[in-house]
């Protein structure tokens, strides 16, 4: 997402890897199996519009309630899940139904700090694989890692085996920092962090991930990768105004989202790079404005370099922005662009790994399209996880993508290489159960 902060932006996704590759690519390639850091002091709380400040509901108030309705059997494994050997996700995508198949596509939004039962409820039914914690919670890492755990101990399970959620927030720091209270650090903004020494800010990193890992995330969905020119500054309503960049050129915004994604892949904690193709050129903030244009970026621009260098680094999610860019694709917003996704993003700069939305559910950007639109458009684009902050959305997004599934082969191929994808990702971060 972009971003808004009560009468401010709501944010999302980005992590772009460089300094030293090497050095960035082993550390991602622990990503999942990390070690907790010490926790800092007391923080400022984050993102979200209406966000209450109190702290989460512990206990059974944050536990998904039982599903009420039977699944249907099975689905048939597409003909790119069938391999010599099984693997681990291969198991897991054989046994799923349907339903539970199209469930991993979704990461909903819910409060951090007081989780709505009708709003569980509909996630559960869902069968949706991923969670996104919203708002700001000053409740601290030992009353977030309780209402975690009531997440995930009702989760779907397949063949007996759970399949673990992901659970991600926004943890960029100044503004965009959704977890907060006794054992999270106060993050500065991304201009301050790009100001420090990429070593330090590696460190800092290291520490702010252990955090989450303590409070039992897995994703952050940061940092952000978007240069934002000096001359348009404030201006730049999603991303300037609130100071989320790094720095205002390709290099310094590439060495410390590097630093940044290599420090929390040093403590088993993945990052998103955010938002592909980029939001520094834009005026409008796609949460709150319709028709956000970037006249500037094309495919060859060196703002792009971040994304480059930290799906080289081996960047595990990449965020989608809903803006449209005119000299890529002038017809469609990037999130429903084959253009942007599987000619650019995929195709042209390499990325394998998981290719998640901006909100689909309550941003002003995408108003003009239904839930099934947004979900089924995205997925044809190329992406991979849908994420809706508005959980009411999910049962028509849903059914949108099972029906079209049920029309279009090369669709139900597209569904599957989306949830092998996902469920690539839940194993590495230990989520899956692969003895």
């Amino acid at each position: 997402m972009t971003i808004r902060v009560r009468q401010q932006p709501r944010n999302r996704r980005c992590s772009a890897l460089r300094t030293k590759v090497p050095l960035v690519t082993l550390a991602l390639a622990v990503a999942g199996c990390g070690s907790s850091a010490a926790p800092g002091a007391a923080p400022e709380s984050p993102r979200t519009p209406a966000a209450s400040h109190g702290p989460p509901t512990p206990g059974t108030a944050s536990a998904l309630p039982g599903r009420t309705r039977a699944d249907a059997a099975p689905a048939t494994a597409s003909a790119s899940t069938s391999a010599p050997a099984a693997t681990c996700t291969d198991r897991y995508l054989s046994g799923m139904t349907t339903a539970q198949r199209v469930g991993q596509l979704l990461m909903g939004g819910i409060s951090a700090s007081q989780p709505d039962q009708a709003q569980l409820r509909i996630l559960r039914d869902n069968h949706v694989g991923s969670v996104m914690l919203t708002g700001r919670s000053t409740a601290g890492t030992t009353a977030t890692r309780k209402l975690v755990d009531g997440f995930r101990g009702q989760a779907d399970q397949v063949a007996g085996r759970r399949v673990g959620l992901l659970v991600s927030t926004d943890q960029e720091g100044g503004r965009v920092q959704v977890l907060s209270g006794p054992g999270f650090s106060a993050m500065p903004s991304g201009l301050t962090q790009g100001s420090w020494p990429t070593a330090t800010l590696r460190t800092q990193a290291a520490a702010w991930a252990g955090e989450l890992k303590a409070a039992g995330l897995d994703l952050n969905l940061a940092p952000v990768a978007d240069v934002v020119p000096a001359a348009l500054g404030a201006r730049n309503i999603p991303i300037g105004s609130f100071q989320r960049e790094y720095g205002h050129t390709p290099d310094v915004v590439t060495s410390h989202t590097g630093a940044f994604a290599a420090g929390f892949a040093q403590s088993g904690v993945m990052t998103t790079l955010k938002h592909f193709p980029g939001l520094g050129q834009v005026i409008g903030n796609t949460d709150t404005t319709a028709n956000v244009v970037d006249s500037v970026t094309t495919a060859d621009s060196p703002s792009l370099t971040p994304f480059r260098a930290g799906i080289q680094a081996g960047s595990p999610f990449v965020m989608i922005s809903s803006a449209t860019y005119t000299k890529i694709d002038p017809n469609h917003l990037a999130a429903f662009s084959p253009t942007v996704i599987d000619h650019l993003l995929r195709g042209q700069l390499g990325f394998k790994g998981v290719v998640i939305s901006d909100d689909l559910g309550n941003a002003v950007a995408v108003r003009s399209f239904t839930p099934t639109q947004r979900a089924v458009n995205f997925i044809a684009a190329g992406g991979d996880m849908i994420l809706t902050v508005q959980p009411s959305t999910i049962p028509a997004m849903a059914q949108g993508i099972q029906t079209r599934m049920g029309q279009d082969a090369s669709f139900r191929a597209k569904v599957d290489d989306s949830v092998r994808r996902i469920l690539d990702a839940k194993h590495n971060a230990g989520r899956l159960d692969c003895g």
